[in-house]
């Protein structure tokens, strides 16, 4: 098994401070689809400026760096162990470099580690495959954005919903609608429909990977995706909640096995900064998955 610590410092620090060009151009789109002068249109135009400094200077696209949640996805027989010491050490790296903040702190005490380590901090999450290389993804999720996120139990005491598309969508218009402006909107909404509490949100987080313009397989699915998109943006939050044509830059949503017993739509919001990168490593060489 390689030594792919260097690597993971870089995957570390071009996520932290190079965004995605699909999230820019969705961006940048926004910000025309503004009024000129307006608070919305402000709030964009400083965004991509903060996204412009943030790449010609190497510094983190936002001053919460947030928890770092890894997928690794490796050949059969390397160790999990040792590939997850070589991801802590990057992440002690990155954090002395700056690409990072100081984030982990104990749940009960509020002392922060120093280094970004903790108790299963950062997040990692482990697949064998068949292939002869590893891919590694990487998300940076701030916790403003982790706030707003939620998850519904349908039938909902909040709401008249059936366990079909229609309560889906009834379940999804109502965390935006409560999101408001709080998680840095224009937001990315990853949704999972079905398995259980645990793996219905780590399904949603997933859904956070896929590059915006992309077309669910699911024909059903890929239409609620663009109604939502459309309703939600109809309600007028906007940038940073201060109204507008933008409150989210697309709806991902996924389905997964359940039991009778239960239905839960699974909510991951993200801000408009969505940090997520993906590389191949292979023979020791690095390749960037465009256009994540």
């Amino acid at each position: 098994m390689p030594e792919i610590t260097e690597q993971l410092v870089e995957l570390i620090k071009s996520t932290s401070t190079d965004l995605s060009p699909d999230i820019e151009h969705a961006l940048q789109a926004a910000c025309r689809a503004e009024v000129e002068g307006s608070a919305a249109h402000g709030a964009l135009r400083t965004i991509l400026e903060n996204v412009h400094l943030s790449r010609q200077t190497g510094r983190p696209i936002c001053q919460d760096t947030g928890t770092p949640i890894f997928y690794l996805w490796h050949p059969v027989g390397w160790s999990q162990r040792e590939l997850l010491g070589q991801v802590r050490d990057a992440v002690r790296l990155a954090t002395g470099g700056s690409y990072l903040r100081p984030n982990a702190v104990s749940a009960l005490s509020g002392k922060n580690s120093g280094d970004n380590t903790g108790i299963d901090f950062p997040t990692v999450h482990f697949e064998e495959w068949g292939h002869a290389y590893l891919q590694a993804g990487l998300m940076l999720k701030g916790g403003g954005s982790e706030n707003c996120g939620c998850q519904y139990s349908i039938p909902s005491e909040d709401f008249e919903a059936s366990r079909d598309l229609k309560g889906v969508r009834k379940a999804v218009l109502d965390a935006a609608y409560k999101a408001q402006g709080f998680g840095c909107a224009p937001g990315i909404l990853g949704v999972n429909i079905g398995g259980d509490r645990v793996t219905g949100m780590l399904k949603a987080k997933e859904q956070l990977f896929r590059p915006l313009g992309d077309t669910n397989p699911g024909a059903d699915l890929d239409a609620l995706e663009k109604q939502l998109c459309r309703e939600i943006n109809e309600l007028g939050i906007g940038p940073m909640g201060f109204g507008g044509q933008t409150t989210v830059l697309a709806v991902k949503l996924s389905e997964t096995h359940r039991v009778p017993a239960s239905f839960f739509v699974s909510i991951a919001y993200m801000c408009w900064a969505d940090r997520r990168k993906m590389i191949t490593i292979k023979d020791g060489n690095m390749a960037v998955i465009a256009p994540r």
